[in-house]
C-alpha cells in the first residue's frame, strides 16, 4: 500500500490556465513525479502529456521517475513559447 504524502504543486503557463490556479497543496500516494502528473492530468483534464513537460522537484529538473516524500515541492514547467 502506498504512503500519503503531502505534497505543494505549482503550475505555470496553459497548466496554470487549464486548474484554474497556480498552485496548491495536496494529498497523494503518488510514488513518483510522473504519476503525481498522470493522476492531476486525470483530474483535472490536462492536455498536455507528461512527455511535453519537465518536471521540478524541490528546485532541481528531476527525471520523471523521482521518488516523492512528503513535504516535496513539485512543479510542472510547460513548453513555453515566446517573441
Amino acid at each position: 500500500m502506498s504512503e500519503t504524502k503531502t505534497l505543494n504543486v505549482q503550475y505555470y503557463a496553459v497548466l496554470r490556465e487549464e486548474r484554474g490556479a497556480s498552485e496548491e497543496r495536496l494529498e497523494s500516494t503518488a510514488a513518483t513525479a510522473g504519476a503525481l502528473y498522470e493522476s492531476l492530468r486525470n483530474q483535472h483534464g490536462f492536455s498536455l502529456e507528461a512527455k511535453q513537460l519537465r518536471v521540478v522537484v524541490n528546485e532541481d529538473f528531476r527525471p520523471w521517475d523521482t521518488p516523492l516524500a512528503s513535504g516535496d515541492t513539485v512543479v510542472f514547467i510547460p513548453p513555453v513559447a515566446g517573441g
